[in-house]
Formats: C-alpha cells, structure tokens, sequence
C-alpha cells in the first residue's frame, strides 16, 4: 500500500467535448488506472470529471486524457475538492 495522498478533482471540460464520444474515452482511460469517479455532460456544453485517487495515479490518467482527447478540448477548469460521497468504480453519468 502506497502512502501517496489521495486527491480528489473536478475538472470542468470546454471546447468541442460532447457528441465526439470524449465521456466513453475518459472511461477507457480511467480503466488502465486505479481511480474512481464519474464524468457528466452537462447541459452548458462542458463535461464535467470527477476523479480521485492517489496524486501521481490522477496526475497520469490526465495527462493520458489530455494526450487522448487534447484537440477537442479549448479550457479546464480544475480544483481540488472534498469528499462529498465515496466512489467504488469509475462511470459514466447521464
């Protein structure tokens, strides 16, 4: 067990985000890495991640989002959050 600090982030993504299957690519990456969370479209045309696991385990995932999915996204918004409600899995939410 690793004694690395859990994070958990909200990412808040705009650009060309929904309708290229970015929420679908976000849940394969997050399949290679030990995170839990969600991601959402949202009605303003963003998506919105929410992703916890152990810094540097989050710190990748985004970067291989960022890799993956990087020309469709124009702005993030990213912050540190609380812990609202415990997370098992990673999904997708609608």
């Amino acid at each position: 067990m690793s004694d690395e600090k859990r994070v958990r982030r909200e990412l808040l993504f705009s650009g060309h985000v929904q309708g290229v299957g970015f929420r679908y690519t976000v849940r394969s990456v997050a399949a290679r890495h030990p995170v839990v969370g969600y991601v959402k479209n949202l009605i303003d045309g963003r998506v919105q991640l929410i992703v916890e696991g152990e810094a540097n385990e989050v710190r990748k995932f985004l970067d291989e989002i960022d890799f993956a999915l990087g020309p469709y996204i124009f702005d993030v918004q990213s912050q540190e959050i609380i812990a609202a409600e415990p997370f098992t899995d990673f999904r997708i939410r609608f």
